[in-house]
């Protein structure tokens, strides 16, 4: 039982920051993220014993908050509290020399303003778009899972999906043919 407890708080520890910036791109509100993210957690300890890896765990705590946040929709926030809802992935290049450390100085400020430039973006899609784009690129839901929590047709879910992608790409776009 111990172990169990043990195994769990890790999952939890590693599953966190994610499932809950996944929250609050969704609710806009960093309360009802963190109630979220709480009965996610819950039920995946109630079920616990139904995982085979840490990856069904996962599957399990983005399927459980994408339920309840469909199923306590409210009208979108306009509020810029959504840290976080695309995270670009973090890179460290070894620095060897004095130029090394300034391109990497400069490639950090460049990745700091596109992800604020994409997190903007992101704020600014539809309501569906948005959805479906975190739904499916942040948690990882099948398209019938996001069809099913949303309760939209899978064809419907694939051109939310592609507008927001298209959006962002517009986005990334300009951003790279403005320097």
């Amino acid at each position: 039982m111990k172990n169990d407890v043990l195994a769990f708080e890790g999952l939890v520890e590693r599953n966190r920051d994610d499932l809950y910036s996944f929250a609050v791109g969704i609710t806009r509100s960093e309360t009802e993220a963190a109630e979220i993210a709480q009965q996610s957690f819950l039920s995946a300890y109630l079920h616990l014993s139904q995982f085979r890896n840490e990856a069904e765990f996962r599957a399990h705590v983005h399927w459980i908050a994408a339920k309840l946040m469909s199923s306590s929709r409210s009208p979108p926030r306009t509020s810029p509290a959504a840290e976080g809802a695309l995270k670009a992935p973090e890179t460290r290049a070894p620095r060897n020399s004095r130029a090394d450390r300034n391109c990497s100085a400069d490639q950090q400020a460049l990745s700091a303003e596109l992800r604020r430039a994409i997190e903007d973006a992101t704020d600014r899609l539809p309501e569906r778009h948005r959805e479906a784009l975190l739904f499916k690129d942040v948690a990882g839901l099948s398209y019938e899972q996001i069809a099913e929590v949303s309760g939209q047709s899978t064809p419907a879910i694939k051109e939310h999906l592609h507008q927001a992608r298209l959006s962002l790409r517009e986005v990334i776009d300009r951003f790279y043919n403005e320097r």
